[in-house]
């Protein structure tokens, strides 16, 4: 058993679980008023492709975490140990993406404490690395 890998496996679940009931909830709360009728609203069809690639992250999450069960708790995968470096680099990449969109946004510093996802992020890419 992997125990830095189980740990990352299990905050990944944990990340899934918000992202589908909270995250979701909370993006489809903030749907824009229906247009004129006139055809489709660009404010409408700009949050449906947010709530599209906001759900795309919901498969990447779940493969994600399938993975890291399946490295953390069995030996069935014969390149492990790349896998495991790779999926640290993923979630490398997830927290810089994250902070680096907060900056682009000019987000103000209690921001970065308020969406704090990329913490976890750099806590399981340690973990992965510190696994693999």
């Amino acid at each position: 058993m992997n125990v830095p890998v189980l740990i990352a496996a299990c905050i990944s679940l944990l990340a899934l679980v918000a992202h589908i009931f909270i995250g979701t909830k909370e993006t489809a709360a903030i749907a824009p008023r229906q247009g004129n009728g006139e055809g489709p609203d660009k404010l409408i069809l700009h949050w449906k492709q947010s709530m599209c690639a906001f759900q795309m992250l919901t498969v990447d999450l779940l493969l994600m975490t399938v993975v890291l069960f399946t490295i953390s708790l069995t030996d069935i995968i014969s390149f492990e140990y790349e896998l495991t470096l790779f999926l640290s680099l993923v979630f490398l990449l997830w927290g810089i993406a994250w902070l680096i969109q907060l900056f682009w946004l000019k987000a103000k510093p209690k921001t970065y404490g308020a969406l704090a996802q990329w913490v976890f992020w750099f806590i399981c890419s340690a973990l992965l690395y510190w696994g693999a």
